[in-house]
């Protein structure tokens, strides 16, 4: 198969609903909505770079609304100096009781690592956040970050490898928690941008922006997305060896969790903790 001809694959199976959409052209799935120019598309719209400067950075949003479905992405990170840049990843609905489900990639001095920033808002509400180190340099290859949503659970995976995931526990809570929903009702598009947040992002803001270093630049290939009216199938619990790894990573990797956080949560942590 061609790879540098643009592709688009639809396949519609009405006996289960399922849409399967893979495509390798940025050019038929997303609109660079900001930046002024900083947000390119090239290669026959193989790739998509965003770029930050001390004037602006820039973004994209995907062309279709998806509920409940497979997204994956490749990202090539910032390199050398990205200290107070942030790259956002994310799916989110509209409106003040929004749904939304994020990485955002947290830039560092060279040398250090980038900081994998995960959360869930669902009607709203959000501070579910969980942050990761990497096991490898996101800014010399492409890596793939995903985020298969069910209406059971969301399952964050890097390269295939499951991260984090939050299971619907609306029936078990109802009645426990008012302040726990599960993203099940709004469709969402995809998002990304690369953005200044050196108040912040890096250790806390004390790590500045050098725009002596700019522009920053972040890479983006191979979209695929697989939406389902329904479950989608194969792609709900996590297998004994997908367990193992999400487990790894977890102990391995894993810097922050809200789920830990008893000084954040001093009248205790949040129901879906327990």
């Amino acid at each position: 198969m061609d790879m540098g001809k643009p592709l688009l694959f639809l396949l519609l199976l009405t006996s289960s609903s399922l849409i399967v959409i893979v495509s390798a052209n940025f050019y038929n799935d997303v609109d660079i909505t900001w930046g002024n120019g900083r947000g390119k598309i090239l290669d026959n719209g193989q790739q998509l770079q965003l770029t930050l400067d001390h004037t602006s950075g820039s973004g994209f949003q995907s062309k279709n609304e998806y509920l409940f479905a497979k997204i994956d992405m490749q990202i090539k990170l910032v390199p050398g100096n990205s200290a107070g840049t942030v790259t956002a990843y994310y799916l989110s609905s509209q409106g003040s009781k929004h749904d939304e489900i994020d990485y955002e990639f947290l830039g560092n001095l060279s040398g250090d690592p980038y900081i994998m920033h995960t959360n869930i808002f669902a009607q709203g509400l959000g501070n579910r956040e969980q942050q990761f180190y990497l096991w490898f340099d996101p800014t010399l290859a492409f890596h793939t970050y995903s985020v298969i949503w069910t209406t059971s659970q969301i399952t964050f995976s890097v390269d295939g490898i499951p991260v984090r995931v939050f299971k619907n526990r609306e029936k078990e809570l109802n009645g426990v928690d008012n302040n726990y929903h599960y993203p099940k009702s709004q469709a969402m598009r995809i998002y990304s941008s690369l953005w200044n947040a050196d108040d912040w992002a890096t250790r806390g803001g004390l790590v500045k922006t050098d725009w002596s270093k700019a522009p920053f630049v972040a890479s983006f290939s191979n979209f695929s997305a697989t939406s389902s009216s329904s479950n989608l199938a194969g792609e709900e619990a996590l297998d004994s060896s997908e367990e193992q790894k999400l487990q790894w990573v977890r102990k391995n990797y894993m810097i922050y969790d809200y789920c830990a956080d008893t000084k954040r949560f001093p009248q205790g942590l949040p129901a879906e903790c327990k």
